[in-house]
């Protein structure tokens, strides 16, 4: 079965590797759908995705998750299983979705004003990363985004930017996993909504947070290994 494996906000395709050197499948492959900054919109880009890397099982963290969603709802056909890791079907008050975006634009200023380097440092010391070792934070690769990178993802994928797909996720009729740390309390709460209305699986990764695929990737695999099947 083949995977496609797709990263999260200032990531590379590369952040997937603790994973990657587990799987037991030669047809896996890690996706980076923002490899440069375009002029496609959310929707657009998730459906390059789709374009570029055909029917396959999607795995996505974070916004990768968010562009991986969107993918199996516009393009069923290309989405054999879908896995959903810290991800979000957007943000469904308008008001509050435009409140997200203007934070996302400062954001995306202050990446402009004060550079990439210094822009990782605060965003890494969030504490939805509290839990995640820096010898898999892979600060050294994220440091080789650009700005330009970096605010095309807050300004375009965001989820500002995206469009609201709570209403949409009873579309989902194809297998559905999602992952979420249990220090993560905001997703864990999200994960449940979209579990129930998706008729989908939750794995709750305990004592770890957002990235709980990179804080504990032997167990991530040996959960999501066990759901796929053959």
């Amino acid at each position: 079965m083949r995977l496609v494996l797709v990263p999260g906000f200032t990531q590379f395709a590369s952040s997937w590797w603790p994973v990657r050197a587990l799987v037991d499948d030669d047809a896996d492959h890690e996706a980076d759908p923002t490899d440069v900054p375009d002029g496609l919109g959310f929707v657009a880009t998730a459906a390059r995705l789709g374009a570029r890397h055909g029917r396959a099982v999607y795995v996505g963290y974070s916004m990768g998750g968010r562009i991986c969603l969107q993918l199996a709802l516009d393009h069923p056909d290309l989405v054999e299983r879908l896995v959903l890791v810290s991800a979000s079907p957007g943000i469904s008050d308008p008001s509050a979705r435009d409140e997200r975006r203007r934070a996302d634009d400062d954001l995306a200023a202050r990446v402009e004003r004060r550079g990439v380097d210094a822009f990782l440092d605060e965003w890494l010391a969030q504490p939805m990363f509290a839990t995640l070792p820096a010898t898999v934070a892979d600060v050294d690769a994220r440091r080789a985004n650009s700005v330009e990178r970096l605010t095309h993802q807050l300004r375009v994928l965001g989820q500002g930017a995206q469009p609201s797909n709570w209403e949409r996720l009873t579309e989902i009729e194809v297998p559905t996993l999602l992952f979420v740390g249990e220090s993560d309390r905001k997703y864990v709460a999200i994960a449940e909504q979209m579990a129930d209305a998706m008729r989908g699986g939750v794995r709750t990764m305990p004592r770890r947070g957002h990235a709980c695929h990179l804080e504990d990737p032997g167990s991530f695999w040996s959960l999501l290994r066990s759901w796929l099947p053959g």
